[in-house]
């Protein structure tokens, strides 16, 4: 079944996002100053900010991929997670940045986090962009946080609904 689509609502501009993301990468490099993170991009979704964020960070770090999946074709996550991808890089004693676009319910995260800590980093900490609480079922300690959200389904930014809008340069609510 078709989900209609019936309009979208600018939630954060361009230069909102680039205030954020900048702001986020100062904070990241003084507290990881000689420590040599490896950020953790999570596909597809974080992949610009990701991109943005490291053109900020003025410390040495390295850049690894991981990609779950939990929401197909739907407006919800399933709950079931599914790795699709895992990091390349070894991560035992080293320091880990999760980089996430979004942090929803809280399934995926959840999982990923277990995943990466099984892997016996120094440390282990997580980057979202958008914080939205309105559907939250587990929670995630989130250390570096652009936006707080109540709710809405957003697009843009790298963001989807089954793999549209993602190259929408600002963050709408989709309207359905």
């Amino acid at each position: 079944m078709a989900v209609e689509i019936k309009g979208k609502r600018l939630v954060f501009t361009r230069e909102q996002i680039a205030d954020k993301v900048s702001a986020l990468a100062q904070q990241i490099s003084q507290d990881y100053q000689g420590k040599n993170p490896i950020l953790i991009g999570v596909l597809k979704g974080a992949f610009m900010f990701l991109a943005d964020l490291t053109r900020h960070i003025s410390i040495p770090f390295k850049i690894d991929f991981v990609r779950v999946a939990s929401y197909g074709a739907k407006d919800y996550s399933t709950g079931e997670i599914k790795l699709t991808k895992d990091v390349e890089l070894p991560l035992k004693g080293e320091h880990v940045l999760i980089v996430e676009d979004i942090v929803d319910i809280g399934y995926t995260l959840r999982f990923l986090l277990d995943h990466i800590a099984a892997k016996g980093p120094k440390s282990l900490k997580l980057c979202a962009l958008i914080n939205k609480l309105e559907r939250r079922k587990v929670e995630i300690p989130i250390d570096y946080v652009g936006f707080t959200l109540d709710k809405g389904f957003l697009v843009g930014y790298g963001l989807d609904f089954n793999e549209m809008f993602r190259c929408l340069p600002e963050i709408y609510e989709l309207i359905f």
